[in-house]
């Protein structure tokens, strides 16, 4: 047997801990439906009072908000139950950063179930999902990322614009393959008032990049180009082109072929610009882009998360030069750059 070196003895907590993470994400998902962290953030802070705003009974209120206390979610002092830093910007309804939607998101009941065939999916290597798993032509799930993702992705956005505009000035011209919810293509609308945007997603993820496209007041630079990024003609040439978030659903011979049509897609010393979840070449580090595989094992047929100088490698084999990686500060993406 195989032992690796350790000053840490060894601890069955860790292995309690794994069979039982199943219960942070229920009590997570049950204190966001019930409002606990709204009533938390409008001065309710004893069972009781928590209680009467959640319509739930003191039992089940005492036990759930200790339990988030227990995981460091929430405070408690005293007896009165407060938010922690972390809940109040990313948990509280009224905070403009509250990542309650994002929650939603990920703790898609469809795709939680998948992981019940976790072993299988190990054996055959590939998601028991119908078909190629998320990335199916119209899965309505994108819509759902496009609606309640936002909050994630959009403080990201302005470093990946920041990034493009570097290189970028004046007119120019923007693809934004798999926009979603459209905002990093909107931001360089915003900070580039002489960027036009053609935002290429399913017809009705479109609907919701449209929507924000007018809330943000760029609409009139702003052109929907509905359907598969494998299938439509990009037009072209671009200044520009973001690729945000895509990459991992394929194998690398797939993600070379679309890098090799974006390329054709740009102007010469046009830049294009990916944003992935990018673990260290050990692939066990970062926790959250490193464990970012799994979820790519699970949903789809063949995706991954590529580490830099895989993602370098596919760029180059696409003919881009320059390729350079670009971590996004206080966040669990890299940006990575490439020229054409």
């Amino acid at each position: 047997m195989q032992v690796k070196p350790s000053e840490a003895p060894a601890d069955p907590g860790l292995i309690f801990e794994l069979a039982n993470a199943h219960q942070q994400t229920a009590a997570l998902n049950a204190a966001i439906d019930l409002d606990v962290f709204g009533a938390i953030g409008k001065g309710a802070a004893d069972v009781a009072s928590i209680a009467r705003h959640c319509a739930a009974s003191e039992r089940g209120i005492r036990v759930l908000c200790d339990f988030l206390v227990i995981h460091g979610v929430l405070d408690k002092q005293d007896g009165q139950y407060l938010h922690t830093p972390t809940s109040a910007v990313f948990l509280d309804p009224r905070s403009p950063a509250s990542m309650a939607s994002v929650t939603r998101f990920i703790c898609n009941a469809t795709i939680q179930q998948v992981y019940q065939n976790l072993a299988e999916i190990v054996r055959t290597g590939r998601t028991t999902l119908p078909g190629a798993g998320t990335v199916e032509p119209e899965n309505p799930i994108w819509v759902d990322f496009a609606e309640k993702m936002a909050p994630m992705m959009g403080p990201m956005a302005p470093a990946l614009s920041t990034l493009v505009l570097a290189r970028q000035q004046g007119p120019m011209r923007v693809l934004d393959i798999a926009a979603g919810h459209g905002l990093f293509g909107i931001e360089i609308a915003k900070q580039n008032p002489e960027a036009r945007i053609t935002g290429l997603d399913w017809a009705m993820v479109l609907e919701v990049a449209l929507r924000n496209a007018r809330a943000a007041g760029v609409a009139d630079r702003y052109t929907r180009l509905p359907g598969s990024a494998f299938d439509v003609e990009f037009g072209g040439p671009y200044d520009a082109v973001l690729l945000t978030n895509f990459l991992h659903h394929f194998d690398r011979t797939t993600c070379v072929t679309l890098l090799k049509k974006i390329h054709g897609a740009l102007r010469p010393g046009g830049v294009l610009a990916t944003l992935e979840f990018v673990p260290d070449e050990d692939r066990v580090s970062p926790l959250i882009p490193a464990s970012f595989a799994m979820t790519m094992l699970v949903t789809t047929a063949t995706g991954d998360a590529y580490t830099l100088s895989e993602l370098s490698s596919m760029y180059g084999d696409a003919g881009f030069q320059g390729v350079s990686g670009h971590p996004i500060p206080m966040g669990p993406q890299t940006v990575v750059i490439g020229t054409a």
